[in-house]
């Protein structure tokens, strides 16, 4: 080998190792300190664990992650998309099918409720797993629940807000509700 190759290789080395180090352990590293010391619920995936009387503790799944819940019972989501996020034209014609299906779903489902159904519970969202849905969809299913559980409505409002998240720093997106905090609650378990 060349003396000018030996040298291109040893410093082509050298500087493969530094970046492994400093990309691949030293880096992550202070990404993982700096997470789990300043959002430490949110880095280990906001996981809802209830301790139960006898000691024992169950997780019932994370407040980021939609949870199905189909019962009359609950406070109920936006629909999943069981491929993953959705990119259908919002004004194309498969979106409009499986809006109407959805539609007539929740009038199949909850008869009683002639509202006009909020479209967050006909729509999927952009990632597919959006833990939460408006305050109107959830208004939307207060009669409902109440009358499942054999409530007051007024009960079912006061979950409601209890875990409403306002707007993202006060200007961002909308209040939202967080669904599977709402049925733990409506089943005081929290």
């Amino acid at each position: 080998m060349k003396k000018g190759m030996k040298k291109t290789l040893r410093a082509a080395l050298v500087c493969i190792i530094i970046l492994s180090v400093i990309c691949g352990i030293i880096y992550p590293a202070i990404v993982t300190f700096a997470s789990q010391l300043c959002f430490n619920n949110k880095a280990n995936g906001s996981i809802v664990t209830v301790k139960l009387k006898d000691g024992s503790e169950v997780s019932y799944g994370s407040k980021l992650i939609a949870q199905e819940f189909t019962e009359p019972k609950y406070l109920i989501g936006r629909p999943s998309n069981d491929n993953g996020p959705s990119n259908l034209s919002p004004v194309g014609k498969e979106q409009g099918k499986l809006v109407e299906e959805r539609i007539k779903w929740w009038h199949e489902f909850d008869p009683e409720n002639k509202a006009d159904i909020p479209m967050d519970l006909v729509t999927v969202s952009g990632s597919g797993v959006d833990p939460n849905i408006s305050k109107d969809a959830a208004e939307y299913q207060v009669k409902r629940i109440a009358k499942a559980r054999g409530i007051n409505e007024e009960d079912v409002r006061k979950a409601i807000i209890k875990h409403t998240e306002g707007r993202t720093f006060g200007i961002l997106g909308e209040s939202r509700v967080n669904v599977l905090m709402v049925n733990l609650e409506l089943d005081k378990l929290i």
